[in-house]
C-alpha cells in the first residue's frame, strides 16, 4: 500500500522571474517602437506617403491601433 503513495510526481514548470521580466522588457521595448513609428508616420505629408508608397487610408488605419498590436 506504501509503495502506491510513492511514486514520484512528474516536475512541473515554472517560468523564472528573470525570464517573465526579459519578455516584459522585450514587449515594452517593442511598444515604444511601435509608438514612436506611428508618430513619425502621423508626421508624413502626402508626397512623403507616395514617396514610401502608403495611401492615406493605410495611414490613418495603421494609427488607429493601439500600441501594443
Amino acid at each position: 500500500m506504501n509503495q502506491l503513495l510513492d511514486v514520484p510526481l512528474p516536475p512541473t514548470r515554472k517560468p523564472s522571474l528573470l525570464k517573465f521580466m526579459a519578455r516584459l522588457i522585450a514587449a515594452t521595448g517593442r511598444s515604444m517602437v511601435r509608438a514612436r513609428t506611428r508618430r513619425l508616420l502621423a508626421q508624413l505629408n502626402e508626397q512623403q506617403l507616395s514617396d514610401i508608397g502608403i495611401s492615406h487610408s493605410d495611414r490613418l488605419a495603421e494609427l488607429d491601433k493601439p500600441f501594443w498590436r
